[in-house]
């Protein structure tokens, strides 16, 4: 049977059970999938990520796995980030070599086999086929927040080699899904967006990044510990690393 949240907007909640975790092989997770019965504002949305949520197409999520909490969600202090060597050069790459386009989220050929590229070359594919463009409009496409789509194309020939869907709140953006053709890893172009929604975080003067789940465990999920300062939601309290030292959470800090 279908619950209702008493939430603002209120939500329902159309699956709530265990399942095979993604994340770690041999763990169980449970990610009760919620819809919003009508679009989230911005500062709903900030509320939702506030509070720990994700979002896959126009369902929202949270970790209530019954015996694990390795899934840590993190956020990017904008005002104190400081880029290392190594991101600053993928800066300076990124910005030589690539064009960057903002639009609204969209679904064609051309994005749906850079995505299936990405899944299978990366080996993130838990399917046993590539998503097909419907499959891909749910995923990517369809939402139940403000979001926009960011195109990383190369300045020599316009090609398209990534895609990051983002999430607009009033005070944050959050990373919702990044994918790029694996023959232009040389670019770092998932170092590079990361980066450029920094950027956009700068200019719209917003406070956080979300990055979603970091995960020490897993090697998919694990570089986004290298970005400070970040706060990681760790048993419903955001705590602040600085350079990989955690302080308490002290509102002052955040």
């Amino acid at each position: 049977m279908t619950r209702v949240l008493p939430t603002i907007p209120p939500e329902l909640v159309v699956v709530d059970e265990d399942e095979p975790c993604p994340y770690l092989e041999g763990h169980t997770a449970r990610r009760p999938l919620r819809v919003p019965i009508r679009p989230l504002s911005p500062e709903e949305l900030d509320a939702r990520l506030e509070a720990g949520d994700r979002r896959s197409g126009p369902f929202l999520y949270n970790q209530r796995c019954p015996s694990c909490s390795a899934c840590e969600p993190l956020r990017i202090d904008v005002a104190g980030f400081e880029p290392t060597s190594s991101q600053r050069r993928a800066g300076r790459k990124g910005d030589r070599e690539l064009i960057v386009e903002i639009g609204e989220p969209l679904v064609d050929e051309e994005r749906v086999a850079l995505f299936g590229k990405h899944e299978e070359l990366r080996g993130l594919r838990q399917r046993e086929r590539a998503l097909d463009t419907q499959e891909y409009a749910r995923f990517l496409v369809e939402s139940s927040a403000p979001a926009f789509e960011i195109r990383y194309r190369l300045a020599s020939t316009k090609q398209l080699v990534g895609i990051a869907i983002t999430d607009r709140g009033a005070r944050s953006l959050s990373a919702v899904y990044t994918y790029y053709d694996p023959d232009f890893a040389r670019l770092s172009p998932g170092v590079y967006s990361i980066l450029t929604q920094l950027r956009l975080c700068q200019q719209m003067s917003l406070r956080w990044l979300y990055l979603g789940l970091a995960i020490e465990q897993s090697a998919h999920m694990r570089y986004k510990l290298a970005w400070y300062p970040h706060e990681r939601r760790i048993g419903g309290v955001w705590t602040r690393f600085d350079g990989g030292a955690a302080l308490d959470g002290n509102p002052a800090l955040r």
